[in-house]
C-alpha cells in the first residue's frame, strides 16, 4: 500500500517516535511505501512530501518536535482546500492517510472520511491529554515531567525568599497538566479550567500556611483557568486567526491579586512552550511507538474513520467521531479527592 502520514496542530514530544513506528512496521512487515507530508494539511493540499523509510528515520526516536513540520488550520478553511486534498489522494494514488494530531486535526480527518470516504486512520496526540476516547495521549507525560521539574526548582527559591510562586502551565480547556504536575510537585493550590476559582479561597489557603510557619507556597494554574463570576477581574479575550482565544498571562493576574490581598510577596512563572520541547520521556516513547504500530495495523484491516486509543492499558480502535467537538476534562475525583487533600 501507499500510505501517507501527517502531523497536525501543536508539536509535542513523541511525534517522531510515532512516525518511526508507522514506517518501520509498514516497510518491514507489510512492504508498504510510506510518504510524509510537510506542514500538516498544507502539505497534502500542495503535495509537499518526502519519502520515508527505515533508513531515513534512524536516530529520530529520542528527538522532540516533528520531522515533518506542523501547522494549525484545515483544508476547510480554504474555498478549494478539500478539492485539493481529494486531488492529492487521486493523483498520488494514496491508499491511506495516517493523521497524527489533536482534537482539531482528528476532527478534520473525521469530516473528510465521513463526507468523502477517504481512507484515514487517526492517532491522538497532545500534551494537554484532552482527546476524548483515549485514556492518555503521548506528549502529556513529558509535559508533566517538565512542569514537575520546574516546580521542584521553584520550591527552593520560594523558600529562600518566603515567596508565593504562581506557575502557569498549558491547558486551554482541560487541567490535566496542572493537576498532575501540581500533585507531583507538592502545590499549595491547583487552578484548572474545569473548576472556576475564588481568589479569596486561594488566599485563605496561603494565609493558613503562613499561620503554620510555612511562608513559601506554590500555586499551579492552567492557562485556561477562570475566576468565579464576580470574584476577580477577568482578562479581556483576544482571538487568533483560527478563532481561538489567545491564552497566557493568567498567572501574572493571580500573582498580583495574591500580593494585593495578602501582602505576601508573589512572583509568576510562565513555562509556556518549554513544556512542548525537548526529548520525550521513556513512557512517551513507548506509548507513541505503540500507537504508531497500531495505526499501520489499522490501515491494513481498513479501519477507516477510526483512531487508535489507549484503554485500560491496551491499544484498540475507536471512531474518530467520538472526539469531534469535545475535549476530555480532568477526572474530578482525582482533583477533589486526591489533589485537594494537599491544598493549603
Amino acid at each position: 500500500m501507499r500510505v501517507g502520514i501527517l502531523t497536525g496542530g501543536g508539536d509535542c514530544p513523541g511525534l517522531n517516535a510515532a512516525i518511526r513506528a508507522v514506517v518501520r512496521k509498514g516497510e518491514l512487515v507489510y512492504g508498504d511505501e510510506l510518504i510524509g507530508f510537510h506542514d500538516a494539511w498544507d502539505g497534502v493540499r500542495e503535495r509537499r512530501f518526502t519519502e520515508l523509510n527505515v533508513s531515513s528515520l534512524r536516530g529520530m526516536l529520542p528527538k522532540g518536535g516533528t520531522m515533518l513540520g506542523t501547522r494549525r488550520g484545515s483544508p476547510y478553511d480554504r474555498a478549494d482546500g478539500v478539492q485539493e486534498v481529494l486531488a492529492t489522494f487521486k493523483e498520488m494514488q494514496l491508499d491511506a492517510l495516517v493523521v497524527i494530531g489533536g482534537n482539531g486535526s482528528l476532527s478534520v480527518a473525521c469530516k473528510l472520511h465521513a463526507e468523502h470516504a477517504l481512507p484515514i486512520v487517526g492517532v491522538p496526540k497532545t500534551i494537554d491529554n484532552d482527546v476524548v476516547g483515549t485514556d492518555m495521549t503521548f506528549g502529556f507525560n513529558t509535559a508533566v515531567q517538565i512542569a514537575t521539574d520546574a516546580i521542584d526548582r521553584l520550591h527552593t527559591t520560594a523558600e529562600s525568599h518566603d515567596r508565593v510562586m504562581v506557575v502557569e502551565v498549558m491547558g486551554r480547556h482541560s487541567g490535566w497538566i496542572a493537576t498532575y504536575a501540581g500533585i507531583a510537585g507538592g502545590a499549595t493550590a491547583i487552578l484548572i479550567p474545569e473548576q472556576p476559582f475564588d481568589i479569596e479561597a486561594v488566599c485563605a489557603q496561603l494565609r493558613s500556611r503562613h499561620e503554620r510557619g510555612r511562608y513559601a507556597s506554590i500555586v499551579v494554574v492552567a492557562e485556561g483557568a477562570e475566576p468565579l463570576e464576580g470574584t476577580m477581574n477577568r482578562r479581556d479575550k483576544v482571538y487568533d486567526e483560527f478563532g481561538h482565544v489567545r491564552l497566557g498571562g493568567v498567572a501574572e493576574t493571580i500573582a498580583n491579586a495574591i500580593e494585593q490581598l495578602t501582602g505576601f510577596e508573589s512572583r509568576m512563572v510562565l513555562l509556556g512552550h518549554i513544556q512542548r520541547g525537548g526529548t520525550p520521556t521513556a513512557f512517551d516513547r513507548v506509548l507513541s511507538t505503540r500507537y504508531g504500530v497500531a495505526a499501520i495495523d489499522a490501515v491494513h484491516v481498513e479501519a477507516w474513520g477510526q483512531m487508535v486509543v489507549l484503554r485500560g492499558g491496551e491499544i484498540i480502535t475507536a471512531p474518530l467521531a467520538d472526539t469531534v467537538g469535545q475535549t476530555r476534562p480532568v477526572d474530578m475525583h482525582l482533583y477533589h479527592e486526591v489533589a485537594a487533600v494537599f491544598f493549603g
